[in-house]
Parts: structure tokens; sequence; C-alpha cells
């Protein structure tokens, strides 16, 4: 019987011989998807396998510690290891791999048993990695996290964004493996971009080991290494050859040729490959005599993250009193050090703007959960994502013209694989002013709004903020919270007590502030309380309805569409490009549901210089004279 080895000792050869069927029966699967799809990455697959069939044996196998494997191309090898391991059924994985209708995806997914994060778009998985070592951390764990990143992969900036968060935070709990075959897609390293990856990870104060990749040996010695150390991630350098264990790809990976990086061999050549990758029946006894003896760790289902959420204590919301003025970005910084007074598993995040996006009210109390990345906003975002599939609630914050361009890829993964990332972004629209059209952020919401798993969520006043903010945290999935950096007055009901008191429930949609039977008004954030202000100045010669939309996601449908069919006329207004937001949102409701009446739209149509807020709304058509004349246009 084969036994789990203790780190650091020497691997006997019954254990390597274990190792190298292991390894050989995953071979065989590998190829036998790749002959079904005729599509896939068999270099890269090849190259890593050996690692990953050493981890996930003697190491996952016992502890159900995460592996994250950032280059997700290399579906065929991670889903042979779990099929190997019987954690999914092998003749499916074999049959459907790249099929219509099958979670055996391309990329690795998380509707895969045993795959902790689905990747695809490169570098994004380290980042995650360093987020659940950080979540180990922080929860007093003694796991391991590990993860798997191509060399070519590395030079995306992510990496580098990630590689120094992982040295300050000291996660020495964290060993990366790299798959150093020394080819990419389109050549060699050396053609492509040559990187002295050793050299760049040590300048980070990361531990670097350099070894055979294919020796298991060797790498079993570096895990124990990593093991040992105190206080720095660990880099482990596998040397290892594109197309390993199949000739004629060997051939090619030895060159440096990236022949099989994204190539599957023809259905002939495949037959003759698995000729040579048939296990004598002594090999197939040692594998089923192992998996049947050996296995103390099981996968969660896909998805358990989410099933298993735990409820958070989101406590009393603080209400500004209606004479107050003051930003939705200070009652964002309250509200997040309530709950975080509150809940162990909140989390704040920010990259070098704590002053400016307010985490620094919850840091004054919680420092250690208050992760600072610098400016590294794409690892701010893919971290996160790891945190909150490790237990935690993280809130990022940054500029909202960052979140949605710089970690726009970030998000968009994190969103794919349902994760529960609350991105609470600062200083967007006109309000930011003097810092100009590269500050202003008028598309952002358009950059999420076609995510699937992702709510955009925007306050009109900071009682509001302090719902909305309790809502996202007690409420599983991504959220996209905007706001501007302005000060705003309290949103009122008629009695002048505010409308957002103690009293109202968030939900996402849009609230009726004000009754109406002349025209309804659609006004978003800030432009609330301008419409409040020129129906104020109407009143006697024009009823306007007044609706806040607080969701691009979710619109109250039947709201609007009940509102507009009595006024027949409606205007939407917001602080952002028209194209992209409510307008053409309002738009294609009224077309889906073939409701003809008369619609403005007004909103930024093109970029703004800089100046004051007010100033840059009267001269982008935003201004309160600008809202009242389109009023009184629309109802002559």
């Amino acid at each position: 019987m084969i036994t789990i080895p203790q780190l650091g000792e020497q691997l006997t050869d019954d254990q390597i011989q274990f190792l190298q069927a292991f390894r050989k029966s995953c071979s065989h699967t590998i190829i036998s998807m790749l002959k079904q799809s005729q599509s896939g990455h068999p270099g890269g697959s090849l190259s890593a396998l050996d690692f990953l069939v050493l981890v996930y044996s003697f190491i996952i196998s016992q502890t159900g510690e995460k592996i994250i494997v950032s280059n997700g191309h290399i579906s065929p090898a991670v889903y042979s290891v779990l099929a190997e391991m019987k954690y999914i059924p092998k003749q499916e994985v074999i049959d459907t791999f790249r099929q219509v209708g099958s979670i055996f995806e391309g990329h690795i997914t998380r509707h895969v048993a045993g795959v902790h994060y689905g990747t695809g778009p490169l570098g994004i998985g380290a980042s995650v990695a360093t987020g659940m070592a950080q979540a180990a951390k922080l929860a007093g764990s003694d796991e391991t996290i590990y993860g798997v990143v191509g060399d070519g992969e590395c030079q995306e900036g992510i990496v580098y964004e990630m590689m120094h968060n992982a040295n300050k935070y000291q996660l020495n709990n964290l060993v990366m493996f790299m798959d150093y075959n020394a080819v990419q897609l389109s050549g060699s390293l050396e053609e492509v971009m040559p990187v002295d990856f050793p050299a760049i990870f040590k300048s980070a104060h990361w531990n670097v080991i350099d070894i055979d990749g294919h020796d298991y040996q060797s790498m079993w010695t570096a895990l124990r290494e990593a093991s040992q150390e105190k206080n720095a991630p660990t880099l482990i350098i596998g040397r290892t050859i594109m197309g390993k264990g199949v000739e004629f790809m060997e051939g090619e990976g030895r060159e440096h040729r990236a022949t099989w990086h994204g190539n599957a061999p023809k259905p002939d050549d495949c037959d003759e490959i698995l000729k040579g990758l048939v296990l004598s029946d002594e090999q197939r006894s040692l594998i089923d005599e192992f998996m049947s003896s050996q296995i103390k760790w099981t996968p969660e289902e896909p998805y358990a993250s989410e099933k298993n959420f735990q409820a958070l204590d989101i406590g009393t919301p603080t209400i500004v009193e209606s004479d107050v003025v003051t930003d939705c970005r200070s009652a964002y910084g309250n509200a997040l050090k309530d709950l975080a007074d509150k809940n162990p598993s909140i989390i704040g995040m920010t990259a070098d703007l704590g002053g400016s996006v307010k985490t620094d009210i919850m840091k004054k109390s919680h420092p250690d959960r208050v992760i600072e990345v610098g400016i590294a906003e794409q690892h701010m975002v893919s971290c996160a994502g790891g945190l909150s599939l490790s237990g935690f609630v993280p809130f990022c914050s940054t500029f909202g013209a960052f979140t949605t361009s710089r970690a726009k890829d970030m998000a968009r993964v994190n969103d794919i694989n349902k994760a529960n990332v609350k991105m609470v972004s600062t200083h967007c629209g006109l309000s930011v002013g003097e810092d100009g059209p590269t500050h202003q952020a008028i598309d952002d919401m358009g950059s999420f709004h076609g995510f699937f798993h992702t709510t955009i969520l925007e306050p009109s006043d900071p009682n509001q903020c302090d719902h909305m903010i309790r809502y996202a945290a007690k409420t599983y999935g991504n959220f996209y919270v905007r706001m501007g950096r302005a000060k705003l007055p309290v949103i009122t009901k008629e009695d002048g007590t505010p409308f957002y008191d103690a009293s109202y429930q968030f939900t996402p949609g849009c609230d009726l502030i004000r009754e109406g039977f002349d025209i309804t008004v659609l006004a978003a954030g800030p432009m609330v309380e301008k419409v409040l202000a020129v129906r104020a100045e109407l009143e006697g010669q024009v009823s306007i309805e007044v609706i806040s939309m607080n969701s691009l996601s979710h619109l109250n449908d039947q709201m609007v569409v009940d509102s507009l069919k009595k006024t027949g006329k409606g205007i939407t207004i917001e602080d952002h490009n028209i194209k992209t937001g409510y307008g053409h949102t309002v738009a294609a409701l009224l077309g889906d549901q073939e409701i003809a009446i008369k619609m403005k739209h007004m909103g930024v149509t093109e970029y703004q210089l800089s100046g004051k807020a007010q100033d840059l709304y009267k001269k982008a058509g935003l201004g309160s004279e600008n809202i009242k004349n389109m009023v009184q246009e629309m109802t002559k």
C-alpha cells in the first residue's frame, strides 16, 4: 500500500512509481479529451501536470487546502487530476470537454467540484490566491494556499501588484508554482518578452526555489522548504518541458517552440499517443488502491460559498437630520465602521485612497482588517474575490474611474465566479469637478451593466447610502456602489423629515419621492435634489412626479411604467453618459413593453474639463435651470 509521505521525507521508489502511474493515467485522460474536442491546450497541461499530481495526491487529498490554477487554459490537466481522484466523472470529462452544455469548459470553472476559482484571463488567479492566503491569516488558520502560474503569464501587471502585496503582508502561507517551460502562445519567452523571473520575485523579497519541475523528489523537498519559511511567500520555479511525455510534442518543447501551446493533435495522432499511455494492471491497481484507502478530503459541491454564507448583523442605520449637508462618502465610511464593529468578517480595502474613500474611518478601530494594497486597483479587486470566497465580506474602494476601467477585467471574472465582493467607488460623475475628465467617471455604470452577477447601486443622499451599504453587506453577491465627492442635502418627505429614515427598507430599484400627474422625472444620485428644487419652484404651474432611481441593474419596471403611463411624458436625468446609463435603460424598457410616450433623456454627452461641480453641471446641461427649462418645454 502506498502511504502519504511527510513533507521533507525522501520519497520511496514505490511512491515515485505511484506518482508516475498517476501522471500516465492523467496524460491518457488529457489526450482523450483533446481527441474528442479537437480544441484545447496540451503543451502547458502536460508540462504542469507533475506538480498538480504531487500536490493533489500527497497534500490536498489529506488537507483540502486550496489550489488556484491561474493559467486556466491548462484545464485538461486540472480536470484529469480531479477525475483520477474520483472527484468528477472521468468519462464525462472525456466525452464532453469543451462541448455545449458541459460544465467542463475550456478554462477551469467553479462549476466543477474541486475548483475554488475559475480562471482564464492571465494573472488574476495569482491575485485571488493571495486573497485566500490573506484570508487564512486573518482567520488564524495554518492553511497553506497553493497557486499555479504560467511563466509568460507573469508578464501581466497584476502579477507585479500581487507579488508586492504578498510580501508586504508576509504571506508565508502562499506557495506559488511557476510552470517555467519557457514558451508562451506566440513563441519562446526569449523571443516574445525575456524576463528574469527569479530576480524579479527575489527583488520583491519572495523565497525563490528553482528546481526541475518534472522531478518529484525535488518538488517535494521544495514544498518542505516553503513550509518552513517564516516571513515570505514562496515561488517554486519548476523548469519544465512543454508537451512533456508525448515524444513529438516534447521535441518541440525542448526547442522552445509554441507548436503545442494551443493546438490539439489530430485524432489519428491521439490514437498513437494513447497506445503508449495505457496503464499496466499493476499500475491501475496501485492508483485504485491509493484512491480507495488514502483519500481523506472530498470537495464541497460547486458554489458552496453562497450556500454557506452567514447572515450578518447589519445594525441600525445612522440617520442624518434634514438640516445637515454631508457627503455619501462619509456615510459609507461610518456604515462600514459600524458593520465592522459587529461582524469580524467585514474587510475594508483601499488603493492608497483611504482618506478620500473614507475607509480610514474603519481603519482607526480595526487596523488589522483594512487592507492597503497601494496603487494596485487590479490586485485589490481580484484579491477581494479570494477573500470573499474564503468567508470574508470585502468592501474594496477607490475612485469610480479606476474600478470600472483598470479593474474591469478583474470584476468581470469575480462576476463569472459568483463572488461576494462589494466595490464601493467614490468621485463618480461630474462631482469630481476640478480633477477633470480622466477622473470624472461618467461611463462607469456602463462598464458593469453587462454583468449577470453584479448589482449596480447609486444613493441619492447620505441616508440612503447608509441603508444601501448595509443591504450590500447582508446580501450575497457582487455589488458596485457609485457615489460622488460632493456634499448633498438630505432628501425629505413633504413634511420635511428625512425620506430615507430609520423605517425605510432599501431594495434595489426605484423610490417614489413625490407624486404628480403632468410629467414623470426619473432622477438618480445627485440629480434627485436638483429635481426636487425645480419641482418646488414650479409648484402650482406643473405637477411633477419624482422617482429616484437607485439601481441600474434592477429598475422597478412596474413603478416606472405605471408612472409614465399615468403622466404620458417623462425625463430621465443622471450624472452619467445616457448611452450606457439610466436613459437608454428606460428607453429599452419602454420599447420592450411597446409604450409610446414623449420622453427625453438628460445626462453627460461629452467629456468635460476641469471646474467646480455645479459649473460643470450647468455646462453639461444638468443644472437646475436646464432641468426647469426641459420640464416646461415638455409640458407646454
